[in-house]
Parts: structure tokens; C-alpha cells; sequence
């Protein structure tokens, strides 16, 4: 499974993309939307775990992308913030399957990772 993390905060992506190829799963960590961008072009990406606020660039335009490139790809969004807090990114992301804190464990990640990437396209 490849699993591509966008995550501004360098020790956080590192602990999770760590955490997540220990698992087993390929993992390939960028801090931004360009970059993230230009991985979905290049690559079949099986689940991703996005911030909502990233310091380069947007979270929905890397969502937006994503569900146009891979219609079936799950976003799990990840924040420090109580933006959406209500469920609203639900309706403006289609392809978002999860909404954690992140100060989640890896650990759970992982398992949200598992089982929305595992049923895959």
C-alpha cells in the first residue's frame, strides 16, 4: 500500500511515516500541495493523510486533485485546529473518510490507514 502523507510539521510526518513503514506500508512524506500534487501524478496512491493547514499551499486543492486523479482515494484529515469541527469537511471534501486531532496516535493512524486504504479501488 502507498500511503502519502501531507504534513507541514517535519517531526509529525516523520513520527507517522516511521510508525507507518514499520507496518509495512510505503510511505512517502511531503510538506506541501505542489509537492503533493506532483506525487498523485507520478504515483497510484492507495490512502492519504492530509493536514487541513498547510503552511505551503491548500489542503482542498490537494484533496480536489486527488479525487479527480483517483476517484476511490480516502483522505484522512488530520488537525490541530477546531476548524470543521462540526463535520462540515464532509461536505467539501467527498472523498474525506476521516476527521482526527493530531495528536492521535500513530498507532491508530495506522489502523484508520489500514482500513481505508485496504478496500482501495
Amino acid at each position: 500500500m502507498l500511503v502519502l502523507i501531507v504534513e507541514s510539521n517535519r517531526e509529525l510526518g516523520w513520527l507517522w511515516k516511521r510508525h507507518l513503514e514499520r507496518q509495512g506500508h510505503r510511505v512517502t512524506l511531503v510538506r506541501g500541495q505542489d509537492a503533493a500534487i506532483e506525487v498523485l501524478r507520478q504515483n497510484i496512491v492507495d490512502v492519504i493523510v492530509l493536514d487541513v493547514v498547510l503552511d505551503e499551499g491548500s489542503a482542498f486543492a490537494v484533496s480536489d486533485f486527488a479525487s479527480y486523479r483517483f476517484p476511490d482515494v480516502k483522505v484522512i484529515f488530520v488537525t490541530n485546529t477546531t476548524f470543521f469541527s462540526d463535520g462540515s469537511i464532509f461536505q467539501l471534501a467527498p472523498n474525506a473518510c476521516a476527521y482526527v486531532q493530531t495528536q492521535t496516535s500513530p498507532e491508530d493512524l495506522t489502523v484508520m490507514v489500514e482500513h481505508y486504504g485496504g478496500g482501495g479501488r
